[in-house]
């Protein structure tokens, strides 16, 4: 067996990591953090939270990300290579289509009052009006830079089911984004057949998303050398971010194609940024006050301070 057909790294994550330098690091570390199964730590987090990250894909082939609340216990594991969860998103929301037997999807758990997160992907195994059950493919944790503290401070509203689509940004969404300083994006490959999709968290100073139009241009800061995010970007260049107002519950929801930028003058206009990556954005979702959770105000990652602004 050669080294690639051992690896949990497809062939675009490989491609980025050798194009950094990292390849054969990655091919030693990945056998010993990437697992087929949820360790005991992970299925004792999972319950604890009152929220969860999925990353989704329609019809369309177009990639969604979306924040799904219950409280806590909603997401629940009853055995090593399943993860439970008992709740659905919104009839509104673009990821709930896209929900179907076998499909493949991504999961984030993310503590926002911890800073603790682990990632999987796998496959639906049962889906009904209640909920889904995943079926392992991957999983693994992930380091805590970047991520802005947000202690949930309980319920604020019933969640709303209002939407609007555009084929593009507008005033209000340029505005939404260039106040973040937090946003979460799913990405997918289809290789051999079989589909994985991911879903990840990206933070940084607010502001650290440029828009010009209908683009965004995001910087890529030191991480965990993984790049599942860009290593899908390179294999399938498209992509789902999702953009959350923590104050009014609001959500904006955007697809679009991607590039990758590794290297050159644009990265290095960007104090900290290694690489850069933008996405033109060609589907919008806006749904007021989506979210019924209310999250303090916290503070922020050192690490995110640490980088430059545009």
């Amino acid at each position: 067996m050669n080294p690639s057909e051992q690896s949990p790294w497809h062939a675009g994550e490989r491609q980025v990591q050798e194009t950094v330098g990292v390849a054969e690091r990655m091919a030693m570390i990945g056998p010993k953090v990437i697992r087929d199964h949820l360790p005991e730590q992970h299925r004792d987090f999972y319950p604890l939270l009152p929220y969860l990250l999925l990353g989704v894909v329609d019809e369309q082939g177009l990639p969604w990300a979306t924040m799904i609340e219950g409280a806590p216990g909603f997401a629940h594991s009853p055995d090593p290579y399943t993860l439970q969860v008992d709740s659905l998103p919104s009839s509104s929301d673009p990821a709930r289509a896209a929900l179907r037997n076998g499909a493949a999807v991504g999961l984030l758990g993310i503590d926002l009052s911890t800073r603790r997160r682990n990632r999987m992907n796998g496959r639906i195994g049962w889906l009904d009006h209640d909920g889904f059950s995943v079926d392992v493919v991957q999983t693994f944790g992930n380091c805590p830079k970047y991520i802005q503290l947000r202690p949930v401070d309980g319920i604020a509203r019933k969640p709303g089911t209002q939407v609007e689509r555009l084929n593009g940004l507008d005033a209000a969404a340029q505005t939404m984004i260039r106040n973040a300083d937090t946003f979460f994006v799913a990405s997918y490959v289809d290789l051999d057949g079989e589909r994985s999709v991911d879903v990840s968290h990206r933070g940084g100073n607010t502001g650290f998303v440029r828009v010009e139009g209908n683009v965004l241009t995001i910087p890529d800061f030191a991480g965990n050398l993984f790049f599942n995010t860009l290593g899908n970007l390179a294999a399938n260049p498209v992509a789902g971010l999702l953009f959350i107002d923590f104050d009014s519950g609001a959500v904006l929801q955007v697809a679009g194609r991607t590039t990758l930028i590794l290297d050159g003058p644009q990265v290095a206009a960007f104090e900290g940024a290694q690489r850069l990556w933008t996405v033109t954005v060609e589907h919008l979702v806006r749904r007021p006050a989506a979210l019924a959770l209310k999250w303090q105000v916290g503070q922020f990652s050192p690490f995110s301070l640490a980088m430059g602004h545009w």
